[in-house]
C-alpha cells in the first residue's frame, strides 16, 4: 500500500468520524419521541410515600398532569438546588403550559429527610413554588427508587454523610405514564422544548 494512498485512507475515515460527531450532537438537542417500548417498561409504578404535611401520597396523584419527578436529598450540595433552579427556570419558559406541569421531588435520605425537614427545605424563595416533597420510611423510598430505576447510595459516615445518586428527572404523562427522560445539565431552554414536545405528541 502507497503512503499516498494511506493517506487518502486516513483522511476518509477522518471525515466519516467528524460526521458520526455532528450527527450524535444534532441529534442529541432534538426532542426524542416516545416509543411504545419505553412506555411499557419506562419508570414508573406504584409507591406510596409521605408529604410535606405528613399526608400519603401515592402515584393515583401524578394523574391529571403533567409530573417531572426527581430524586435527592436536602443535604445535597449542588446536583439538587441546580436541579430545582433549573426546573424553576423551565416552568418559566412554559408560559401558560406551565400550569399543566407538577414538580415532585423525592428524597432518598429518609433518615434525615422527614416531613418538616422537606417543607422547610422546599420553602427556599430560591427554588420554585408548589414543588410536592415526598418522604417516607426506608423501605418505602427504597421501593419507588425501584420503580423509577434510580440509584443511590449512602457515602460517609456520622450526620454529615452524603449520598450518590442519580441526577436524571423523569416526565411522566397526565395518565402517570412515563413520557421521556430529563437529562441532569440540560438547559431550561432545552427542557422546556422537551416539555412542550411531549405535550404535542400527547
Amino acid at each position: 500500500m502507497t503512503p499516498k494512498l494511506i493517506l487518502s485512507l486516513l483522511a476518509a475515515a477522518a471525515v466519516v468520524v467528524g460526521l458520526t460527531f455532528l450527527a450524535v450532537q444534532i441529534g442529541s438537542r432534538q426532542p426524542q419521541p416516545v416509543h411504545v417500548a419505553s412506555l411499557q417498561t419506562g419508570p414508573g409504578g406504584p409507591f406510596t410515600l409521605i408529604d410535606t404535611a405528613g399526608q400519603p401520597f401515592t402515584e393515583a396523584r401524578l394523574k391529571g398532569r403533567w409530573t417531572i419527578v426527581f430524586f435527592g436529598f436536602t443535604f445535597c450540595p449542588d446536583v439538587c438546588p441546580m436541579t430545582l433552579d433549573t426546573l424553576g427556570r423551565t416552568l418559566d419558559l412554559l408560559g401558560k403550559d406551565a400550569e399543566k406541569v407538577q414538580i415532585i421531588f423525592v428524597s432518598v435520605d429518609p433518615e434525615r429527610d422527614s416531613p418538616p425537614k422537606m417543607a422547610a427545605y422546599l420553602d427556599n424563595p430560591a427554588f420554585p413554588r408548589g414543588v410536592i416533597g415526598l418522604t417516607g420510611t426506608p423501605e418505602q423510598v427504597s421501593a419507588v427508587a425501584r420503580a423509577y430505576k434510580v440509584y443511590y447510595e449512602k457515602q460517609g459516615e456520622g450526620e454529615a454523610y452524603l449520598i450518590n445518586h442519580s441526577s436524571m428527572s423523569y416526565l411522566m404523562d397526565p395518565s402517570g405514564r412515563f413520557a421521556r427522560v430529563l437529562p441532569y445539565g440540560m438547559s431550561p431552554e432545552d427542557l422546556a422544548g422537551q416539555v412542550q414536545d411531549a405535550m404535542k405528541r400527547g
